[in-house]
């Protein structure tokens, strides 16, 4: 293994001692001026003992910790990581089932894989690179997850245009590195939709709400539902299939109302209770009367780093306003927040505030968070980024 060497400065192994999968800069000594960003290094501390092998990046996080073991990154590595994450989802139930081939495959730290998405859709998983050590794996990483799945994945597609580093500079192009396939269908607890693995956003479908969409589905039956920020329309068609009465879908993009659409004729071809509007959600809500006894607020990311977090706040403090402005009294509405620089408390507080500015009666039913496949590293905290809460408005 000859991998470049990085020492610690002195008394900035604590956090690495408590097994955290991140080196910052300012607590490395001098790093070599030829060091290849995406390179794999080794990580001593001050005094030269091994602490952590990982991906080197140029920016304010240096390393992502691939092994607290001085082990060689290889092939063999790539396998046996994929093989304990598809473990674990075999283990939780959310793989090996005829009904669901949707999912995450690896998370991240949460996988021990920093710096690694994948998501599975059918027979095809679609890969994303957020470092550029796991950009220059994507090859053997390809063939590692086709090996361990063992015949139930055909294609690998990687999507890391926009979420590589730009500054790194490397002409990223999306693509099939193995396979190929216009088969974009995929199955969710038996329902049925069309992923966007090539223009949509993320791997093609916010896989990280399937269990926030059953619990809808329990709440459905006889309600008049609007799913806001609505992408593909995946708490619509539960919805639906719980018995609501009407379903609502509203996103500001036409595009995503057209797959919202196709999803839901996939599910209930010809089913006149749905309806599909691409239109501002505060536009929406301002507008709209008071016929919504169900509300899903699903926005994007309001503060992808700390400095938007007072402006995120106010934007959340402001949706969940106007929602409780607006729903029937008896009306349940789900609130979530995937903003990861928005903690749990500070968005339970956007929430509360919205509440007494309403003067509503609310009860919380239910605290919601990431589903089981997107784990959370315990050492790696930051790793929970979903937030949501399920009340109940007299």
């Amino acid at each position: 293994m000859a991998y470049n060497t990085l020492y610690l400065k002195k008394g900035k192994d604590e956090s690495l001692k408590r097994f955290h999968p991140w080196v910052f800069s300012g607590a490395l000594q001098q790093i070599p001026s030829d060091l290849e960003e995406g390179s794999i290094v080794r990580v001593l501390d001050n005094d030269g003992k091994f602490i952590a092998v990982g991906h080197w990046q140029i920016g304010s996080i240096a390393v992502r910790v691939l092994s607290f073991d001085d082990e060689e990154i290889n092939f063999d590595f790539w396998k046996r990581r994929l093989k304990v994450a598809d473990d674990v989802r075999r283990s939780i139930g959310v793989a090996g089932r005829a009904d669901n081939t949707t999912y995450r495959m690896v998370h991240g730290e949460g996988d021990n894989l920093p710096g690694l998405v994948i998501d599975r859709y059918g027979s095809t998983v679609v890969m994303q690179a957020h470092s550029v050590g796991m950009h220059a794996c994507r090859e053997e990483i390809a063939k590692a997850i086709v090996d361990v799945m063992n015949g139930e994945v055909e294609n690998v597609y990687y999507k890391s245009e926009t979420t590589l580093p730009f500054k790194a500079d490397l002409n990223q192009e999306n693509g099939f590195l193995i396979g190929g396939s216009k088969d974009n269908v995929a199955l969710e607890n038996g329902l049925k939709f069309h992923v966007d693995w090539l223009k949509g956003q993320k791997t093609g479908f916010f896989v990280d709400q399937r269990d926030n969409r059953s619990l809808l589905e329990h709440y459905a039956k006889g309600r008049s539902v609007l799913n806001m920020f609505c992408y593909t329309g995946g708490f619509s068609f539960y919805a639906m299939r719980g018995g609501a009465k009407l379903v609502h879908s509203v996103d500001s993009s036409a595009k995503a109302i057209d797959l919202t659409n196709a999803n839901v004729e996939l599910n209930f071809p010809g089913d006149e209770r749905h309806k599909a509007y691409a239109e501002d959600a505060f536009k929406y809500l301002e507008a709209m009367g008071d016929q919504y006894d169900l509300i899903i607020l699903d926005p994007p990311a309001f503060a992808k780093h700390k400095d938007a977090l007072r402006n995120a706040l106010r934007g959340y403090t402001k949706l969940n306003a106007k929602a409780f402005e607006k729903i029937k009294p008896g009306g349940i509405l789900f609130t979530f927040s995937c903003s990861q620089a928005v903690n749990k408390d500070q968005f339970r507080m956007a929430v509360f505030t919205a509440a007494a500015q309403s003067g509503r009666s609310v009860r919380i039913l239910h605290q919601l968070h990431q589903p089981a496949d997107h784990p959370i590293n315990i050492y790696h905290p930051e790793g929970e980024y979903l937030k949501g809460l399920v009340l109940y408005v007299e």
